[in-house]
């Protein structure tokens, strides 16, 4: 049955006023009537005057007795919101909450704004559409009210107007009607309720009769629907973006990057509920219809410094009193953790923060992915300029460096027009929750264009000077002269933001990338700045400069020695670390050098450890055009015990030209490489069949590994879990062994993490086709 005109009186009278009309004429009559009402809950409807939503009011005593001749009075006796058949059409239907037979008994109606919803209403008899009126009530928040669009009514209507809240009957048998309902594009995100009035005329009076359905009806951003603000028209895209649960986070450094297999888990359990909570905290009610205001909401709420977010960060190395950032699978544990306790938890780093941002963002329906910069700025002065100090013979001035260049640093991208930027500037927007700077006095960033962090149009908001100096920063070489004036002796020009890496939605990878020997990663670096030295970046540098509190950078002076140190990226841990340093004249005289190299251990952010090796370079010779290489080593005995969560080190050498005074200075990392986790487990597996996973690896240290454990979960098969290990002998082979259990079907994913005192974080993944 197409749409029915159920009173064509009533709409005629609403038209073009589609849920005020038939309030104001009833409550002009109402008013003629002296208000007399009742109800099936004793209430006054809030849309009548004088109304009240206080379920305990008692209903009015001196109502007269009802007409025992009159046709029984129409009641709402059921309302199915038709759950299986409406979460298929709003891409929903993985959302844990919307079956009962997964993990719990819950089963809510998961939608998305500005697309159309069916419900089967059931009463006591036949439908009148000549007698019978029915109102529809839907109410946000904690304080509902018209004027702030949080409290919704409408009649049923033969009309579909468009951006609108509205409803229609599109089927009818014996006592049920069937009924959609349509909610506007920019409907707030969040639990609404519902109420079904059905209003019954006499010629003395007016009586309201009220359904509450028990339930709330979750409403979610809609990137399918083109009216909607995080609109992506790419399926393929969407499918990575919003849909899938598990992904890669990318860490390392720049010449060794490696894939994290991570768990965002957006439809498990209570992550949805625990993301509306964060909104709740922060976020107004009328202004949960805007993705730009959510998400940077979101990148503060995430880290916990000003509001008692989720996660408390860590970079100490010493995690006595929570868990270490390594030891985290996937982003569930952490919300259905903090969702329950309501209490921050600990403790995160940068990768973490990031896969947390990940799954709100997607649960709540804003495409996101998470992105990796390594060699990623850190500017705390706004010159948006990288800035080195040292003394006249060529020691760092640690007391003047506050800058420095993390080996990676991972935050997100978010897609959303940008209504509130120029034309041209939506699209992928730049949000960060890891705490590093405050933005109008509280952690967060973005969401910042990239299209203007490209260009270098920093002006526009959010945070456009911290993220470009993230990116494109240039590295300044600072000399402290004994009249106490800075002088800028070196700038590098294409030593940050490299290789700018997200999990790739779909296709193929190209050979550039394939270097890096991982197929699902997908360099981004050209959406976030023009070819390293071409005209466009450093106009880009240029325009971005103009923002900067510090002038006069760019300028050049000749430099006749040249300097470089080679590691090997294929180090494993336990095998000696061997440097190569090397010294060119490339001028037309005699050079002198002296300078010093060191080798340390270091955190990802580039903060130092320990000390591992320490050389002086001493009156190396040059003559014109001539070159020499000094090697030096490391033996594993002298480091395995000085090493940070990652395996990273930090490689400095300062070279200081006699006759010229130049000075080259090189920083450059290693990161030693763990030992690969192999996996064994069945391609394809039946819903409620447990099967075997299997997991090994031989222990490359000359030490017993000590505290070992398998963290381990996979969306729709199984929830976080941890499982201690023995001891794993030097040089042994391990071996480890566990059973699951899948309860939902189609393709997913089992993501494995060995953790042990000495190594950190040795992953795996293997994907699963559940029947």
């Amino acid at each position: 049955m197409g749409r029915r005109n159920l009173n064509n009186r009533r709409v005629r009278r609403s038209r073009g006023r589609r849920g005020r009309g038939l309030t104001w004429s009833l409550n002009m009559e109402l008013s003629a009537l002296g208000r007399r009402f009742v109800s099936v809950n004793g209430n006054r409807p809030s849309w009548l005057p004088g109304g009240s939503d206080d379920r305990d009011s008692e209903p009015d005593t001196d109502e007269t007795a009802p007409d025992k001749s009159a046709p029984e009075v129409l009641s709402v006796a059921a309302v199915n919101l038709d759950i299986r058949s409406n979460v298929q059409r709003h891409h929903t239907a993985e959302f844990d909450i919307t079956d009962a037979a997964v993990y719990d008994e819950r089963e809510f109606l998961v939608a998305r704004r500005g697309q159309p919803f069916t419900m089967i209403i059931t009463f006591n008899r036949k439908y009148d559409p000549g007698a019978d009126d029915l109102r529809f009530v839907f109410q946000f928040g904690s304080r509902p009210l018209p004027t702030k669009g949080t409290h919704v009514e409408f009649i049923l209507s033969a009309d579909d107007v468009k951006g609108e809240w509205g409803g229609w009957i599109t089927g009818e048998a014996e006592n049920a009607l069937t009924v959609e309902i349509t909610t506007p594009p920019t409907a707030f995100v969040g639990k609404w309720s519902m109420k079904i009035d059905v209003v019954k005329r006499s010629d003395t009076s007016i009586n309201v009769y009220r359904y509450e359905h028990k339930d709330p009806i979750y409403v979610l951003f809609n990137p399918w629907c083109k009216e909607d603000g995080v609109f992506m028209k790419d399926e393929h895209l969407l499918n990575e973006y919003i849909l899938n649960e598990t992904g890669k986070i990318y860490s390392g450094s720049h010449k060794r990057i490696s894939p994290k297999p991570w768990v965002f888990g957006q439809f498990t359990g209570d992550v949805l509920d625990c993301c509306l909570y964060l909104l709740d905290k922060s976020v107004k009610d009328q202004a949960r219809g805007d993705p730009v205001v959510v998400s940077r909401a979101i990148s503060k709420q995430v880290n916990c410094p000003d509001d008692d977010g989720v996660l408390e960060g860590n970079w100490s190395g010493k995690y006595t009193d929570g868990t270490s950032p390594l030891d985290w699978t996937g982003s569930v544990a952490i919300l259905e953790q903090f969702y329950k306790t309501k209490t921050t938890v600990k403790f995160g780093q940068c990768w973490v923060f990031s896969g947390l941002v990940t799954t709100v963002c997607r649960a709540l329906g804003i495409p996101a992915r998470s992105v990796t910069n390594f060699a990623s700025a850190h500017d705390t002065d706004g010159s948006i300029t990288i800035d080195s100090h040292y003394d006249a013979e060529g020691n760092p001035l640690k007391e003047y460096d506050d800058d420095s260049v993390w080996n990676f640093h991972v935050w997100n991208d978010v897609w959303m027009s940008r209504p509130d930027l120029p034309a041209g500037y939506g699209g992928w927007q730049a949000i960060d929750a890891t705490p590093q700077e405050t933005s109008e006095g509280v952690y967060c960033m973005g969401p910042m264009s990239l299209r203007a962090i490209k260009e270098g149009n920093v002006n526009l908001p959010y945070d456009g000077p911290f993220v470009f100096a993230e990116v494109n920063a240039d590295k300044v070489v600072w000399i402290l002269g004994k009249d106490g004036a800075m002088e800028r002796k070196q700038v590098e020009k294409n030593s940050v933001g490299k290789f700018i890496s997200t999990k790739r939605a779909f296709g193929r990878a190209t050979w550039r990338e394939m270097l890096h020997g991982d197929p699902d990663r997908e360099d981004v670096t050209n959406q976030y700045k023009f070819e390293e030295g071409s005209e466009e970046e450093r106009a880009a540098i240029r325009q971005a400069s103009k923002f900067s509190k510090r002038t006069d950078v760019y300028e050049t002076t000749a430099e006749d020695v040249k300097l470089s140190v080679v590691s090997d990226p294929d180090t494993f841990m336990g095998n000696d670390i061997k440097l190569t340093v090397t010294l060119e004249n490339t001028g037309q005289e005699r050079r002198t050098c002296n300078g010093t190299l060191v080798l340390g251990s270091m955190y990802y952010t580039g903060v130092f450890h320990r000390e591992l090796l320490s050389r002086k370079i001493n009156a190396v010779e040059l003559v014109p055009g001539q070159t020499k290489s000094m090697e030096y080593s490391v033996p594993a005995t002298q480091y395995l015990d000085d090493l940070a969560d990652h395996c990273l080190c930090k490689i400095s050498c300062v070279c200081i030209v006699k006759e010229t005074r130049q000075h080259c200075v090189i920083q450059d990392e290693l990161r030693l490489r763990k030992p690969h986790l192999n996996i064994k487990a069945p391609d394809a597996v039946k819903v409620g069949d447990s099967f075997s996973v299997e997991v090994s690896f031989e222990n490359p240290l000359p030490v017993t590994l000590t505290q070992c454990e398998l963290r381990v979960e996979g969306p729709g098969i199984q929830k976080p879990v941890v499982y201690a290990q023995n001891n794993i002998d030097a040089k042994k082979t391990f071996l480890g062994t566990f059973k699951m259990t899948p309860v939902k079907v189609g393709a997913k994913e089992i993501v494995v993490y060995f953790n042990c005192r000495q190594i950190s974080a040795i992953t795996t993944s293997h994907p699963v086709t559940v029947a």
